[in-house]
């Protein structure tokens, strides 16, 4: 056995026998029939056969593991010891020098920082310092005159900006020899596709970068270009030699949603879109087709998108120069919309009891023979779910149209402070009530229907006079891009399930410019379905961030109980992976397994916590179903032992045993 290095090939390559064969197999080395060899590009698995490798492999690999330990750092650095150009008066603050020169090394570069730390002028920092002739800048379309306005104050050179009309019929390039700044919108880059993809621009910057999440959508396609089908070929987007993509939230909810900018990035290590989501999305075949929606190798996915693209630094690590945000939940009473928050929890309880019931059916149908009663229960789910989301979002409306008082007088004391605020909702109808209780001219507000040239003059306003005191708006219309630093009190009316939506929204003021402490309140009433959302909204922040952020838990001030993570990390099986264990089970596991059922039986509440007194709430049906079964099939069996791992402390450890060794025989 020899590891050697082809240079032709860019790739490690073992001389091995058929008896070595497995060797480098088992090390992650894949097999090229034409060349009758097993090879890799990935200096980690080739790093698994050192002990087999000449000195010159030996000192390429620990050359490599070095870049990689560096690369890792770099992604992180809140500091470079390098030398931007800026103009007069203005300078960058160490993190963004840092990441200033991790994109400079780089084609392809993710700047992923938490909104707020100046993405926008660090993107500007690449360009003074590569000196790019031609630049183009795509963007949400309202951003675009902000873009114009940060560019003209910290390009250094004297170049053409272009700021491209929305309602231009068509895209005139500025002249190839006059260094030139090009900034377009979304639509305006899709409409205009062609044109820009005939201009081989010297740096393409796509900000906001996440809204391309989707690989089928005209405007992904357009930018970062496809696969044809048709045509079994690679369609290019709009070219580049070196390409830098800008967001704050890398993942709005899945991993697979990095996968275009991935590609598009660094299309030689982020080759294979079916492996990244094997490998770090869970994905598997379905009779319904290919699901990819899940998060697995997480630790994995983030060392390997920092030593290639992402940079990307946490507000926690650079505190020094930016000051800290505080969040609050305020409940108050529920007077005066009693009625209203009472209707919004009956319908809340109805809807979560019906569909507990249609997603224990689909649980358990999973274990049944006749593959119609499994697809009559998804069915039975999916309407289900269509009419609790439109019934809910009804009465949430009502809800937040009776809370239009409570969030009044709130707002009233804290504008009797002086201080300036930023208010967010998500009806317009609540937004407009809220309005006219406020004093004339002290406000402006930000809704989809205000035209974007007409958002940057409230922002504006808001920004710098002194009269207008407050600004309200949409979380989709005002919760992305624009700079409110003006305020550093910031006020949620209604709350939005995303989290990265919310996030987003908060660091309208948390970001370059703010200069005091930012105050995060969420008025919610009593008992309503906002007051959930709103304490739950951190664990989901919590894991979005998993993928990107090694350390996040520390960041929150909630801390999620270790029962909460068991029950989440237990991940809804497959009906296909319920036959296949199946297969696995022998009799005293099955024993064994429903033994553990009925012991939780006997003391289950049915109660809503994860409580040691049973089941909680949404398992009760399965565990109860499962247990008083004369006897367990299977499938029944493969069920009935997810639930057991969720609820192993309450369980004999000798049912635990058995479970634990049957199954890791059965592996």
């Amino acid at each position: 056995m020899k590891i050697v290095f082809n240079p032709a090939r860019s790739r490690y390559e073992a001389e091995s026998s058929y008896e070595e064969r497995l060797v480098p197999k088992q090390a992650g080395f894949r097999w090229d029939p034409q060349a009758k060899t097993w090879w890799t590009d990935d200096q980690k698995k080739a790093g698994r056969l050192a002990e087999y490798s000449d000195d010159d492999v030996r000192e390429r690999l620990e050359a490599a593991a070095r870049e990689h330990a560096e690369t890792l750092a770099a992604s992180r650095a809140t500091d470079a010891d390098v030398d931007i150009p800026a103009p007069a008066g203005l300078e960058y603050l160490p993190f963004q020098r840092a990441g200033i020169a991790f994109a400079a090394k780089r084609a392809g570069t993710l700047i992923g920082d938490e909104m707020g730390l100046g993405k926008t002028i660090q993107a500007l920092g690449v360009i003074n310092l590569q000196k790019s002739a031609r630049v183009l800048v795509i963007c949400p379309a309202f951003l675009r005159l902000n873009w114009a306005r940060e560019a003209e104050r910290w390009l250094i050179d004297e170049r053409a900006i272009m700021v491209v009309d929305p309602k231009v019929k068509a895209f005139e390039a500025p002249p190839a020899d006059v260094p030139s700044l090009v900034i377009i919108g979304y639509e305006g880059a899709t409409k205009h596709a062609s044109a820009l993809q005939s201009i081989k621009w010297d740096l393409l910057v796509v900000d906001e970068s996440h809204r391309l999440k989707n690989g089928k959508a005209k405007r992904t396609q357009a930018i970062f270009g496809f696969w044809s089908k048709t045509d079994r070929r690679w369609v290019d987007g709009i070219r580049a030699d070196r390409r830098l993509c800008l967001t704050g939230t890398p993942i709005l909810n899945r991993p697979s949603e990095l996968w275009t900018s991935l590609k598009a990035l660094d299309p030689q290590v982020w080759r294979s879109k079916s492996y990244f989501e094997r490998r770090y999305c869970d994905a598997h075949q379905t009779r319904w087709g290919w699901d990819n929606t899940g998060a697995t190798n997480l630790e994995e996915l983030n060392e390997k998108l920092r030593t290639t693209v992402l940079v990307r630094r946490l507000k926690s690590e650079v505190l020094t120069e930016l000051p800290a945000k505080r969040r609050q939940v305020v409940r108050l009473p529920a007077n005066g919309a009693s009625r209203a928050v009472k209707a919004e929890a009956s319908a809340y309880e109805k809807h979560e009891a019906m569909l507990a019931e249609l997603r224990a059916a689909v649980e358990l149908a999973k274990a049944s023979d006749d593959p119609g009663a499994y697809e009559a229960a998804v069915k039975a789910l999916g309407e289900g779910a269509k009419v609790a989301f439109a019934d809910i979002s009804r009465v949430r409306h009502e809800t937040a149209v009776a809370k239009v008082p409570h969030v009044v007088a709130h707002l009233e004391d804290v504008l009797e402070t002086g201080h300036k605020v930023v208010l967010f909702g998500h009806h317009k109808d609540v937004l407009a009530a809220i309005a006219d209780s406020l004093p004339e001219n002290s406000w402006e507000t930000i809704t989809g229907d205000v035209a974007m040239d007409d958002r940057d003059e409230r922002v504006a306003r808001f920004q710098t006079d002194d009269e207008c005191q407050i600004i309200l708006g949409t979380i989709g219309a005002m919760g992305v891009g624009l700079t409110l630093t003006a305020a550093s009190h910031v006020i949620f009316a209604e709350l939005d399930w995303v989290p990265g939506n919310v996030t987003q929204a908060e660091d309208r003021c948390h970001r370059i410019g703010q200069t005091e402490p930012v105050l995060v309140q969420h008025i919610v009433l009593e008992g309503s379905l906002d007051a959930r959302m709103a304490d739950t909204i951190v664990d989901k922040q919590q894991v979005q961030d998993a993928a990107l952020d090694d350390d996040v838990a520390s960041q929150y001030a909630i801390t999620i109980p270790e029962d909460v993570k068991q029950a989440a990390a237990t991940a809804a099986l497959k009906r296909e992976q319920v036959e296949a264990q199946a297969a696995e089970l022998g009799a005293d596991l099955i024993a064994a397994v429903h033994e553990g059922l009925q012991i939780l039986a006997g003391v289950c509440d049915g109660a809503l916590e994860l409580d040691d007194a049973g089941f909680n709430r949404l398992d009760t049906r399965i565990g109860k179903s499962l247990a008083m079964a004369p006897r367990l099939t299977a499938k029944q069996a493969v069920l009935g032992r997810k639930l057991l791992y969720k609820y192993h402390r309450q369980l004999p450890e000798r049912i635990n045993e058995t479970i634990r060794d049957k199954s890791e025989e059965a592996a």
